[in-house]
């Protein structure tokens, strides 16, 4: 029996098979072709022509990485404990060092401290961010960080004399800028480029040059500082931040207090509201940029590795010294660090 049938068993099989091929070559209903998608193509980040290497370097990881990074907040005489910290919690040094110019007795008195750091770092290869908390020209240097300090107010009449050539509080201002130009002039003369962050949170009125909107608010005295800097006193190696914070006006806040195009490099954000890194800040961040680097300039909680994943164009975190570690925990902080997505120092090009 199996003898007789098997010719017939065979020629069935080779039937059945026919009919399958036919059908998926015809486009048969019950075989739908192959629905091939095209391949993504990634298109290579738009480098700009600058002299900064640290700058073009920021241009060619965004989008798929993020520098680590940490403030060393005072004292100016151990300028980067907060960064021994970091290895310390998580075997790796952070690419981004951050100094401080201060503004009290003591700090201001050893900033020479802080520079020279400041050199060693972009010897090593880290990018160098230095800010400054600065005293108020209407009022005395040093100061506190307090209400006659860095936290102080200036009327109306001497906001406008502080933009006014030749005013007694424009020229003590101009006074001030010139004590941090010579140090940054010691960094440019060693080819050390700057991160230089001045003005930070200017929508933050807690602070004396913060929280005047307009054209001829703090976003003046922004550009003026930049014209000073960069014309008057020639220092070229400055990479200007130009600085936020993301309190619940910032999709407004972010054109109100925008110096121009012209007057900066990198867009920085400082996330301290408690919503984290939500995407309505990130796109806010993105568009202003019109494709310039973007950070965040200031966090106490750190971005995740998921959350740097859904918004890749931040080009690297600065947390806040010593609040990197009260609002992480050691897990939480060695795990962004040893990220797949995250650049420490001991893979950066070196400058």
């Amino acid at each position: 029996m199996k003898k007789r049938y098997f010719p017939l068993v065979c020629l069935l099989s080779v039937a059945v098979l026919f009919l399958i091929i036919r059908c998926g070559k015809d486009g048969g209903n019950d075989v739908p072709p192959i629905k091939r998608e095209p391949p993504v193509v990634v298109e290579p980040p738009v480098i700009p022509n600058t002299p900064f290497k640290s700058l073009k370097y920021l241009y060619s990881i965004s989008g798929t990485k993020t520098l680590s990074g940490i403030h060393n907040r005072e004292p100016n005489a151990t300028p980067k404990v907060w960064t021994e910290k970091a290895f310390s919690v998580t075997g790796k040094y952070p690419a981004l060092w951050s100094g401080d110019f201060l503004f009290q007795a003591d700090n201001i008195n050893n900033r020479q401290l802080m520079i020279n750091e400041a050199e060693a770092q972009f010897k090593k290869g880290a990018v160098v961010n230095i800010m400054w908390h600065s005293c108020n020209p209407a009022l005395a240097e040093p100061c506190g960080f307090d209400a006659s300090g860095v936290q102080s107010k200036l009327t109306d009449a001497q906001w406008a004399d502080l933009l006014t050539d030749g005013t007694a509080i424009n020229t003590q201002w101009k006074n001030l800028v010139d004590e941090v130009c010579v140090y940054l002039q010691q960094l440019k003369d060693k080819n050390v480029e700057v991160l230089w962050r001045p003005y930070h949170e200017m929508n933050q009125g807690a602070f004396w040059w913060g929280g005047r909107p307009g054209a001829d608010g703090t976003r003046k005295l922004y550009q003026q500082l930049h014209n000073y800097m960069t014309k008057t006193k020639g220092l070229t190696n400055l990479i200007w931040v130009w600085d936020i914070q993301d309190f619940g006006t910032l999709a407004s806040d972010a054109n109100t207090y925008n110096p121009g195009d012209e007057y900066w490099d990198v867009a920085a954000l400082d996330v301290y509201d408690g919503s984290g890194y939500t995407a309505a800040k990130y796109n806010t961040m993105v568009e202003v940029a019109k494709g310039k680097p973007i950070a965040i300039g200031e966090c106490d909680k750190l971005p995740t590795a998921a959350q740097l994943a859904a918004q890749p164009k931040w080009t690297f975190f600065m947390s806040w010294s010593e609040l990197t570690f009260s609002a992480n925990t050691d897990t939480q902080v060695k795990a962004l660090y040893t990220s797949p997505s995250v650049v420490n120092l001991d893979k950066m090009p070196g400058w």
